[in-house]
This record gives structure tokens, sequence and C-alpha cells, in this order.
């Protein structure tokens, strides 16, 4: 009987004359969570506009912006055969970057998942990052992978030659034999796509340089066309020196890497803050007691940390202190939000600012441990 052969990186693509797939034998070879763009626990689809905070939008990607309200990000089922979701990117008015603008997308790689590149060493393995994109502009478009520190970049550029067109970029990059790349639960690599950026943040394409440069100089300014569109999917950072194929995981492993980094009790597809009991964690508390009643829950995933959480009423209010919303099902007192607590196994909301007497109580929460 033949058998296939396993090293590394690589499952031989047949056994005994029997296709495994064809472009897809690897195992967890894409460093990227949710490239394709298909876990949205925190906005199901709904569009969010960009700050000067940053903003998670799909899951384990964020969006950031020198000056508020210039473009917004959205999950989206526009997609290229083979995918079903996208991240699609709405200008919102004509703004020209300069000096220390900057506007983009970003997704930071946990230092643990990029461990075994040897960036930063004379071993530093050649990676290789793909993509597809589909935009109403034309023009040259890029972005950069940085540290976490922003001392050390690589700027790169692609073309968009037809507008509205869904088109693959592949970009090589030989590894970083100096700087300083995490290796444990902080941000290892971070992969930033440019939507617009000023004099102060475009460095030397295809190249890696001293200082923080989120793309090359001489780029199309998405931002700058008011009502422009730019889609982006299959997003994949490997080890090598070209693209192989997408490497699609199952839903519900996609999921549970990117609850590593934010949970929800409304689970995905409803919003934080919506108003239902459905997930809501509970407890009766006995008749007489006093004092806070711990309502906890076990996390899916093991989180990089013991994350933030943040708890809501069931009519959606945000809870903070003794100024939650009612958590509590009978009676008009407020039982709000003590104080809440967390490891990377579980969390904790304390409920009840006064004596519970028999209520039972209701709370929601989320849990972020972002980078």
């Amino acid at each position: 009987m033949a058998y296939g052969t396993v090293n590394a990186d690589v499952v031989q693509s047949s056994v005994s004359g029997v296709s495994l797939g064809a472009g897809n034998a690897s195992i967890m070879k894409n460093r990227i969570i949710n490239g394709a763009m298909v876990i949205d626990q925190r906005n199901s689809g709904a569009s969010v506009t960009n700050t000067t905070s940053s903003i998670y939008c799909v899951d384990r990607w964020f969006i950031q912006g020198s000056v508020s309200s210039k473009f917004s990000a959205q999950q989206t089922t526009t997609a290229p055969a083979g995918f079903v979701n996208s991240w699609k990117f709405t200008s919102l008015s004509a703004y020209t970057p300069s000096g220390s603008d900057y506007f983009q997308a970003i997704q930071a790689i946990e230092g643990y998942n990029i461990a075994d590149l040897g960036w930063g060493t004379a071993n530093a393995k050649t990676v290789t990052l793909s993509f597809w994109v589909n935009s109403s502009l034309t023009g040259t478009f890029g972005g950069g992978l940085t540290n976490s520190a922003f001392n050390r970049s690589y700027p790169f550029n692609f073309t968009i030659s037809s507008a509205n067109t869904w088109q693959q970029v592949s970009i090589t990059i030989a590894g970083d034999t100096t700087g300083t790349w995490a290796t444990d639960n902080s941000a290892g690599i971070q992969v930033r796509i440019n939507l617009g950026v000023g004099s102060t943040y475009a460095g030397t394409a295809n190249s890696w340089q001293a200082g923080g440069y989120i793309a090359p100089t001489g780029l199309t300014q998405f931002v700058g066309t008011n009502g422009a569109t730019f889609y982006i999917t299959g997003v994949q950072l490997e080890v090598g020196s070209s693209a192989t194929g997408f490497e699609y995981r199952q839903y519900q492993q996609e999921l549970a890497l990117c609850q590593r980094y934010y949970w929800s009790t409304y689970g995905a597809g409803t919003v934080a803050g919506t108003s239902t009991i459905n997930g809501a964690l509970a407890g009766l508390a006995s008749t007489g007691s006093s004092g806070a009643l711990p309502l906890g829950a076990t996390l899916p995933s093991s989180m990089r940390t013991a994350p933030t959480v943040t708890a809501y009423s069931l009519a959606g209010t945000s809870g903070n202190n003794s100024t939650g919303g009612s958590y509590a099902t009978s009676g008009t007192t407020d039982r709000g939000v003590i104080n809440t607590a967390s490891s990377p196994n579980d969390i904790v909301v304390n409920c009840g600012t006064a004596s519970l007497n028999g209520y039972y109580v209701f709370v929601h929460a989320t849990a972020s441990a972002e980078l």
C-alpha cells in the first residue's frame, strides 16, 4: 500500500492515486486569521466609519485614520469566484493626505505565529503575501509590513489596471535580517493596507528600511476620490517565494482562531448591545442575599491575555460600575455591574448594587484581548 509522505510544510497531494486537493495541501500555512473576511462578530456586516482611534471591523482587522470620517469599512458578499465575503472600503470625501496623514487597514499577527520565520536573524525566511482586490479606481496602490515597534518597514506596491474587476496580487518579501520581531503573545508582524498616506509615512517601495512606513511614495490616494470603493479578500501570508492556493479553513476553526482575541455572549451574527436574552449570562440570587452576584463564563478559546470585559444589560445598555442597566427581571431597582474580572480562560461579571432578594439576573458581555 502506498502512503503520502509528510514533511514540515507539505502533505503530498495524493495517496494511492486519490487527490487530496491540489494547491491546498499544506496545513495552517496562512499566518493571517480571517483572510477571507468570513467572521464579523462585532458588526455583522454593518458599516463602520473611521475615527482617529483603532476600530476593529471584521475580526482580526482594524482601521485607522489621522482624520475622522474619511472612509467606511464593512463585510460584504461581493467576492471573486471561490470566496463568499470581502472587506469593502468606501471613501466618504475627497481628501488629499499630506504630511503625517495616514488612512489604513491593519492585521497584527501574534508573535507566536511568526516565531519560526526567524526575522531579525541571519536565518530570516522569505514570505509571500497574496490577496484579491477590486476597486473603482485604477493606478498604483500599496501597503507595508512593519514590526510592532514601527521602526522596521517593508513598503510594497501593486497596480490595479482595470476598474471594478477582481485581480489577484502576489508580493514576495525576503525576510528581515535585522530589527526586533516579537515571538511571544505581543504583535509580531503588522500587515498594513494603505488607503491614503502623507509624506511622513511613505517610504521606498519594495525594500526593508529603518523607520515607520505604511506604504511607498507616489500611490493613488483612495480617500482622495469621494465615493470610491476598494474590496479585498483572500489575504494570505505564507513561507516561500511564490503564492499557493488560499488556505480555506472550516468556519468553526476560523471562528475559534478569532475568539482568542475577541468573544461575545451574543454569538457570531449579533451585534453587541442588541436587545436580546439569547446567550446572556444568568444567575438566581437566593432570597435574602445581598451584595454582588457573580456571573461567569468559561471562554471557548484560551485568549491571548486576560481580556478587557464590557457588560451590557438585556436592553443593550452598556454597564459600568453602579450605573449599568436593569439586569434583574423583576422590580425596578437598578442592579448594574459592580466590577468585572477575567483570565485568559474565563470571565466574571459581578452584578448587584443592592440586595438581590431572589432576583434572576441576566447580563451580556464581550471580552477583548486584541493586539
